[in-house]
């Protein structure tokens, strides 16, 4: 059953990479190709990550230059910004967007961290979920008495200190975004 055990570490480390990708999406005052580069762009009637249609650079610290590698794409982008919840309006010359990051007003910060704590809350969830569904594994082991009471009980309370861990892990990453947010 030392296998349960490093199955909830593999199941909460990939919870955690998920946690940060999101948390790489929500904007911040400063451009980060991370800001777009998930976001679905409708290329020939299927959606497709910004990233693997085009290049995402940031010439500026505050603008960040969308180059696609076909033409054609240049609209559909534009579309995908203006639909998102980014709140900034793509420009284009044709061959480049570019999408100037505005500084954050307050109101807007305060809306992020909101984001930012519900991400938080989400990663939370997932671990617990993940902990609750070993946990059943477990309980069923011993029931078909492959394991003890005491070595059932004993995995428990480890996959629970696996699981505070990993959701002090979350709460980490969380802080560091909302002073991220908040910076001026």
């Amino acid at each position: 059953m030392e296998d349960v055990l490093s199955e909830a570490k593999e199941k909460m480390t990939k919870t955690i990479e998920a946690t940060k990708r999101e948390m790489s999406s929500i904007r911040t005052g400063r451009a980060n190709p991370a800001l777009v580069e998930n976001l679905k762009v409708d290329y020939y009637g299927s959606p497709t990550p910004l990233s693997q249609i085009a290049s995402i650079s940031v010439p500026e610290s505050r603008v960040l230059a969308i180059q696609p590698w076909d033409r054609q794409a240049v609209g559909d982008i534009q579309k995908a910004i203006q639909k998102s919840d980014l709140g900034i309006n793509p420009s284009s010359d044709g061959t480049t967007i570019r999408l100037v990051i505005p500084p954050l007003t307050q109101d807007r910060r305060q809306e992020l961290v909101k984001v930012v704590k519900k991400r938080v809350e989400e990663g939370r969830v997932a671990l617990r979920n993940i902990r609750r569904d070993l946990i059943d594994e477990l309980r069923g082991a011993q029931k078909r008495k492959e394991l003890s009471e005491d070595e059932e009980k004993r995995m428990a309370d480890q996959v629970q200190k696996i699981t505070d861990t990993y959701i002090s892990q979350v709460e980490h990453i969380g802080q560091e975004k909302e002073t991220e947010v908040m910076e001026i």
